[in-house]
């Protein structure tokens, strides 16, 4: 499994993670065993957030005794994003967690609560350790050039967003922002919640021939593509151990040039959108 620099940090996060959202709705063990059979493959990127559920405990039983093997990160909700309450979210997620410390720590998406207040509130868990980094999710350029006019060079870690073969808007302009300041783009939901293209469909057939070439399976296929650039990574969630060791395998897939633009033709990235898209 490749590990790429993430954004202005040094230390070395997985090209492939591991999604949280709706896990507990699996099994408990069954949902702490994917976890671990992913770190054990070399996902050390693990991503959750305040509003995932029992996430975060779930996250605690899975890497209990294998903390420093992870880059944890967490998210606090944007009604929970003032001075204040940015530090107060950040200690219950630390609690729930069973950890002294975020890898990173995310502003969810943009609400109502002045953006500065929030960036304070990151600064400050950053001075005392509580968070080693942050970033934002679901930003648009505009959101991020603000964020970036506030906190300054080096401190944005990443941008996680919704990116998928069937949604590409990030492509316009958030990715080129992302590449110009050093943040890394962190694809969301990246088999699309329950859209991936079917095996009969015209666009299916295009991920199955690829995949015939690598020796691999449609979605490993989808995630090599994802994270083609430096800057981009993404977190899937799986419930299985299985599924979690096949989407470590994607990390190790490089596609060609002539792979590459087959797929941009298959599934093309669509008019810029008025705004962001995001679930």
């Amino acid at each position: 499994m490749p590990h790429r620099r993430f954004g202005p940090l040094e230390c070395p996060v997985s090209v492939i993670g591991q999604g949280t959202w709706r896990l507990d709705e699996a099994p408990r063990e069954t949902a702490a065993a994917a976890l671990r059979a992913g770190l054990d493959a070399g996902l050390n990127h693990i991503d959750t957030a305040e509003m995932y559920g029992e996430a975060e405990p779930l996250i605690r039983d899975a890497i209990a005794g294998r903390r420093d093997e992870v880059f944890l990160v967490s998210k606090v909700l944007p009604q929970n994003a003032s001075r204040r309450g940015t530090i107060a979210a950040c200690e219950r997620s630390l609690a729930r967690l069973g950890t002294d410390r975020l890898d990173c720590y995310l502003l969810h998406w943009r609400g109502s609560i002045p953006l500065e207040e929030t960036v304070a509130a990151l600064e400050t868990l950053r001075e005392s350790g509580k968070i080693l980094s942050w970033g934002v999710s679901n930003f648009d350029e505009a959101d991020l050039a603000e964020a970036l006019a506030l906190a300054g060079p080096g401190r944005i870690a990443c941008n996680q967003v919704l990116y998928h073969l069937e949604e590409r808007a990030i492509e316009h302009a958030v990715l080129p922002w992302c590449e110009t300041h050093g943040v890394a783009l962190v694809a969301y939901s990246p088999f699309g919640s329950g859209d991936f293209p079917a095996p009969r469909t015209a666009k299916g057939q295009v991920l199955q021939k690829i995949a015939a070439a690598h020796g691999a399976t449609p979605r490993q296929i989808a995630l090599a593509f994802l994270t083609r650039k430096p800057s981009l990574f993404a977190i899937p969630k799986t419930s299985t151990a299985d599924h979690a060791r096949q989407n470590a395998a994607a990390g190790d897939l490089v596609l060609s040039d002539a792979e590459i633009a087959e797929i941009d033709a298959a599934f093309p990235r669509g008019p810029k959108p008025r705004s962001l898209p995001m679930i």
